[in-house]
């Protein structure tokens, strides 16, 4: 249950990164030496890819199991 917890806080905190990228980019516009928006990026990049490790432990240490209906037809 609580690999659930931290793949859904994962997901909200990439949402957030992104959106808080968006808000930087707009009010930035006018000085090209700002670099919040390539930062709020970086951190966008690496919560993925931790939430991408999370998934992929999950699958790998069976807490996740893929539960489509299609799952065992191919």
């Amino acid at each position: 249950m609580w690999l659930k917890a931290i793949i859904v806080v994962l997901f909200l905190a990439v949402l957030a990164s992104l959106t808080s990228a968006l808000v930087f980019l707009l009010r930035d516009m006018g000085a090209p030496e700002s670099k919040r928006t390539l930062y709020a990026l970086g951190i966008r990049i690496t919560l993925a890819a931790l939430l991408l490790l999370a998934i992929w432990y999950g699958f790998y240490s069976g807490m996740l199991s893929n539960t489509a209906p299609w799952a065992n037809k191919y």
